[in-house]
């Protein structure tokens, strides 16, 4: 019997509060069957709603109540393959309170706290992105550099891998919000893993952070200079890296990925790869009104230049950004023109919404297409 189907019999019946607790006792929620996917909420409250990250759907969706008991329920239909992060929001006396579902113990976590996440029919978190012991560790050493464009010291942590040696030559990669990406997308295990099962070379990996990221990341030449000018010749004079266009990639996520793309649009040319997830590239095509407020007001006057003459800035770039972000249409109409301009460019999709789980879930396919290992090169 589908939870649809009890939770009609339950509702026929008018069961206790005891038979309640048994039924959901006997279950783990959301219960996901095929499409369904029903979400169950237990104490005293005026309303119930849930509220998921899913750009295009209202943007809650009210539970219902099980009469004479304090159960409330609600069933979606949700595609196959989707992961989808959410909160429960409980209004009492006008005042509503969001909180993690405290039947499900599956959680996301990043800068704002966490969310709880339910994963559809065909999702699975990738094997790859678990600590496997038998891997070689990378190790991490602070990254600090005193920029003259910023007039400030900037920091991060520097990755080098497992069995990293002097007399060897390595690619580098420099990830924009880099303690973002350690933090909430497990980079550091994603490195060890695809690195020692020969997807990806040996890297050398500059984890940058930003103190005003929002700014700095929003296509600023200031931030570009001090990535071009400043800190990879700085790496390059230190550490064994290979000096050349393809053996650098620059990535980033959501104003990151923006940060990338006009850092390599102010040197084109510099970077050989660019990885950039779900990029805030908003623009506009007709007037110029930005409905995203005025912080992606530089986002704007920056896309709507690239826009209006791309050029090559970069030999390969990898999009990658979920259907159920608001941002999908912006990433999907930079695609052609990166293509058309003469670059060779990917863009993957997923059913999933703004978050770095998501991100975490393409680094193996974006960094294997960027700069694959002796096993990825096999099949090229």
């Amino acid at each position: 019997m589908t939870v649809k189907l009890a939770i009609q019999e339950l509702i026929e019946r008018k069961p206790s509060q005891e038979e309640v607790d048994a039924w959901v006792g006997a279950r783990k929620f959301p219960v996901v069957e095929g499409k369904a996917a029903t979400f169950i909420w237990r104490g005293d409250a005026d309303e119930v709603k849930l509220r998921h990250f899913i750009f295009g759907l209202e943007s809650f969706q009210p539970l219902a109540r099980l009469e004479h008991t304090n159960l409330w329920y609600r069933t979606l239909e949700i595609p196959r393959g989707s992961r989808v992060e959410y909160k429960l929001e409980i209004v009492r006396n006008g005042h509503g309170e969001w909180i993690e579902d405290p039947l499900n113990d599956r959680r996301a976590r990043d800068p704002f706290g966490a969310n709880s996440v339910l994963e559809g029919e065909g999702y699975e978190v990738p094997w790859w992105t678990v600590y496997d012991p038998g891997a070689g560790r990378g190790t991490f050493e602070p990254l600090a550099l005193h920029s003259e464009a910023f007039g400030a010291t900037r920091g991060g942590q520097l990755y080098r891998p497992a069995r990293f040696r002097e007399s060897q030559r390595y690619d580098l990669l420099v990830v924009h919000d880099g303690t973002d990406y350690l933090r909430y997308s497990g980079m550091g295990i994603v490195l060890d893993n695809l690195i020692d099962y020969n997807e990806i070379p040996p890297l050398i990996v500059a984890f940058i952070d930003s103190p005003d990221r929002l700014s700095e990341y929003a296509g600023s030449s200031v931030h570009a200079k001090f990535v071009c000018e400043e800190l990879v010749p700085h790496l390059e004079a230190t550490l064994p890296l290979r000096s050349t266009p393809r053996s650098r990639c620059l990535m980033g996520a959501s104003f990151g990925g923006v940060a990338s793309l006009a850092t390599a649009t102010c040197y084109p040319g510099f970077f050989g790869r660019l990885f950039l997830q779900s990029g805030s590239f908003a623009f506009t095509e007709i007037g110029a009104r930005n409905h995203r407020g005025p912080v992606f007001d530089p986002v704007v006057a920056f896309m709507n230049k690239f826009r209006a003459d791309p050029k090559v800035v970069s030999e390969r770039v990898f999009l990658s950004c979920g259907t159920y972000e608001s941002l999908i249409y912006e990433n999907r109409s930079l695609l052609p023109l990166l293509v058309d301009a003469g670059m060779e460019a990917k863009l993957v999709e997923a059913r999933d919404g703004h978050n770095w789980e998501n991100w975490r879930d393409r680094l193996r396919e974006g960094l294997s297409w960027l700069l694959p290992g002796p096993l990825m090169m096999i099949y090229e």
